[in-house]
C-alpha cells in the first residue's frame, strides 16, 4: 500500500493505542522513538534552525549515514523542515522544525531534563545490577 493510500486509509473514529501492533499510531511511535530522533529534536529545539555539519556536530557521534536517514524519517513525518536557499552559491541547505515539530520536541523536554538529573542513579543502579549478576 502507497504511503499516501496508508495515511488516507486512517478511520478517524479508531482509537489510537501504541501497544497494538497494528494500530497506525505504533508505526509513528516507533519513528520517534529512536535515540537519534530524540538527539535531534533537542539539538533542534535548543539551537534552532542548522546546516547538515552543525546538525552533525551538535550531535556528536552521528554517522553521515544516520544523519540523512534520521533527517528524511523526520521530513516525511512532517517534523523537520528542509529549506534550501538557491541563492547561495553551494546552496545553502537548513533544517529546522515545523510546528508539529516544536510540539513533540517541547514534549520530550522532560524525559531529557529526567534524564540530565538522574543519570547518576541510574548509574548507580547499573554498578548494583553488575555486582549482583557477577555473584550469580
Amino acid at each position: 500500500m502507497a504511503a499516501e493510500e496508508q495515511s488516507a486509509s486512517i478511520d478517524p473514529d479508531r482509537p489510537m493505542n501504541i501497544l497494538d501492533a497494528l494500530c497506525p499510531s505504533r508505526d509513528v511511535f516507533v519513528d520517534l522513538a529512536d535515540k537519534w530522533v530524540l538527539l535531534m529534536l533537542a539539538s533542534l529545539r535548543e539551537f534552532g534552525v542548522q546546516r547538515y555539519s552543525e546538525l552533525q556536530r551538535s550531535l556528536g557521534g552521528i554517522s553521515r549515514k544516520m544523519l540523512s536517514q534520521t533527517l528524511r524519517t523526520l521530513e516525511r513525518d512532517g517534523i523537520v523542515l528542509r529549506t534550501v536557499d538557491v541563492k547561495m552559491a553551494p546552496p545553502l541547505v537548513l533544517y529546522g522544525l515545523t510546528e508539529l515539530g516544536r510540539e513533540i520536541a517541547e514534549e520530550t523536554r522532560a524525559l531529557c531534563t529526567w534524564t540530565e538529573k538522574r543519570t547518576a542513579t541510574v548509574y548507580e543502579a547499573r554498578a548494583a545490577y553488575d555486582r549482583r549478576q557477577a555473584v550469580d
